[in-house]
C-alpha cells in the first residue's frame, strides 16, 4: 500500500547525501518533498504540515553523528516522528474476561470478515470466543458470520427472527454463558452513510452488553473521509479502538497515517487480505519501518515461526546443502512460503526490498508452478530426468499450461541443481555467475 510514499520519501532524503552538517537551506527543499509526498498519500493536511514541523525542528543544527551519513540521521529522526504519528507502543485489548467487543462501522467496510479474522487471533491467544450476527438488515451477513464461525471452530449465536438489536446482543449474553465463552464479539449492522438510525441503534446496543471494547472496522480506501468516519464514530459511541481494512490494495495510506493524530482513537488491528489469516495486531514502529522501506524482519520472522514447520525446514536446507534437492521437496517449500501471504507483502517485509516491484502475476506463476509439479507422478518428482516429450505433454495437459512452461520449469530446475552442486562442491564464484544469468531470465518460477 506505501510503495509510492516508500519510493517518494526515499527520493527526498536521497538529495541529502553528502552533507556535513544539517541547516535550514539544505533541510527546506527536501522537507517540502517530504510534505508532497504525505500530501499525494492523502494524508490530512494538517497533519502533513506539523510532521514536517516537528522534523525540521529536530533536524536543524544537528551535527551529523561520526560514521551516520545525513540521509540516514533524517531517516532515524523521521521514523520516530511517524511512530508517533501512528501512535507509541502496542495497543493491545482490554485483559477483562469475559471479553465483550462491540464492532461498529459503515456498510462494506469489512466489519463482518473483521469479526471471524479476530475471533481466530484471539482463539489462538487462549480465548474460547462466541461471535453474535446483530445486523438484522442484511440476512447475508448472519449466514456469512455463521459459515466463517464454523471454518474457524468459533462459537455462533444469532436470531434470525428478532428485530430488537438490544434484545439480541442480551441474549448473546447469555449464549455465551451457557457456552462457557469468554470472548464476545458484537458484529452489528453498517450503512452507506453515518445517520442518526445508525448511532442510536448501536448506542442501545452498547447500553445493553457494556461492552470493554468499541472497535470501529474502516476500509483504508476512503482516504480522508476514513477520519472524518472516525471523529463521528467516536463523538458518539467513546472508541477504544481502530481496526483498517483493505491494507493490501493500492491505496495511498493516507487513513493510516491520519487517524490516529487526528481523532486520538489508537489503531488496533490491520486487515492485509481476505483470508481469515490476513489479520495483525497493528505495531507502528514496525508500519513507520515499511513505510521508510527498512523493511519488516520481526513480522516477517513470527509469521515464519507461526507457519513453517522448523524440523521441515532443516530437513530442507540439509538436502539443499547435499544437492538431493528435488521437485517434491520444492513443492512443499513453496506450499509453506505461500502461508506467509503473498510475494509482494513478503518483500515488503525484507530490508531494502520495499520498493522492489515484483513482476505483474508473480503469484500466479508461482501457483501454475505449483499446478505443473502436481500434475506429475511422485517418481517423476523425486527423478525429473524420466519426463520425455510424452510426460511433458500429458503434464501441461493437467496443469492446464502450455507445454513450453513446463519446460521452461525443468530447465530452470536443472539450473537450481546445478548451484547446489556448485554449493557442496565450494564453487562460489560460479555459482554467483549462475544466478546472474538466471535472474537475467527471470528466475526462477515461485523461488
Amino acid at each position: 500500500m506505501f510503495e509510492s510514499l516508500t519510493e517518494k520519501l526515499s527520493s527526498a532524503l536521497r538529495n541529502l547525501r553528502g552533507v556535513g552538517k544539517l541547516s535550514e537551506e539544505n533541510m527546506a527543499e527536501a522537507l517540502k518533498e517530504v510534505r508532497t509526498a504525505l500530501l499525494s498519500a492523502d494524508v490530512h493536511f494538517k497533519v502533513a504540515r506539523e510532521f514536517v514541523d516537528q522534523v525540521q525542528l529536530k533536524c536543524i543544527g544537528q551535527d551529523v553523528l561520526k560514521g551516520v551519513a545525513p540521509g540516514q540521521q533524517i531517516v532515524k529522526i523521521i521514523h520516530d516522528e511517524l511512530v508517533k504519528l501512528l501512535g507509541e507502543g502496542t495497543t493491545d485489548l482490554s485483559g477483562a474476561r469475559p471479553l465483550k467487543i462491540l464492532m461498529v462501522g459503515l456498510h462494506g467496510s469489512g466489519k463482518t470478515t473483521s469479526t471471524a479474522k479476530l475471533g481466530k487471533l484471539l482463539k489462538k491467544r487462549g480465548y474460547r470466543p462466541l461471535v453474535v450476527g446483530a445486523d438484522i438488515y442484511r440476512p447475508a451477513a448472519i449466514d456469512q458470520l455463521e459459515i466463517l464461525a464454523k471454518q474457524e471452530e468459533l462459537g455462533f449465536y444469532a436470531d434470525r427472527s428478532s428485530q430488537d438489536v438490544p434484545a439480541i446482543g442480551g441474549a448473546g449474553l447469555e449464549a455465551a454463558q451457557v457456552a462457557t465463552a469468554d470472548c464476545i464479539i458484537f458484529d452489528t449492522a453498517g450503512r452507506l452513510q453515518i445517520d442518526n438510525d445508525l448511532i442510536e441503534e448501536v448506542k442501545k446496543l452498547r447500553a445493553r452488553i457494556q461492552p470493554d471494547e468499541v472497535l470501529l472496522v474502516v476500509d483504508g480506501a476512503l482516504g480522508q473521509e476514513a477520519v472524518n468516519v472516525a471523529k463521528t464514530f467516536h463523538e458518539a459511541l467513546q472508541l477504544t479502538g481502530l481496526i483498517l481494512t483493505k491494507l493490501d490494495g493500492d491505496t495511498r495510506g493516507g487513513a493510516a497515517l491520519s487517524i490516529k493524530s487526528v481523532t486520538g482513537v489508537p489503531i488496533k488491528f490491520i486487515g492485509t487480505g481476505e483470508k481469515t489469516t490476513d489479520f495483525e495486531i497493528f505495531y507502528p514502529d514496525r508500519l513507520a519501518s515499511r513505510i521508510l522501506g527498512m523493511g519488516d524482519v520481526v513480522s516477517l520472522v513470527e509469521k515464519a515461526q507461526e507457519h513453517i514447520d522448523e524440523k521441515e525446514a532443516e530437513k530442507m536446507a540439509e538436502k539443499m546443502r547435499k544437492a538431493e534437492f528435488d521437485l517434491e521437496d520444492f513443492l512443499a517449500q513453496m506450499q509453506q512460503v505461500k502461508k506467509l501471504g503473498s510475494m509482494q507483502s513478503i518483500m515488503g517485509m525484507m530490508p531494502g526490498m520495499s520498493g522492489v516491484q515484483l513482476p505483474a502475476g508473480a503469484d500466479q506463476q508461482m501457483a501454475r508452478t505449483e499446478a505443473i509439479i502436481k500434475s506429475m507422478t511422485k517418481q517423476e518428482r523425486k527423478k525429473p530426468d524420466i519426463l520425455n516429450g510424452n510426460r511433458r505433454k500429458r503434464i501441461a495437459d493437467g496443469a492446464g499450461v502450455k507445454i513450453v512452461e513446463v519446460n521452461q520449469l525443468m530447465k530452470q530446475f536443472q539450473q537450481m541443481q546445478q548451484m547446489m552442486k556448485m554449493m557442496k562442491g565450494g564453487g562460489s564464484k560460479k555459482m554467483m555467475r549462475q544466478m546472474e544469468a538466471m535472474r537475467g531470465k527471470g528466475g526462477f518460477p515461485g523461488m
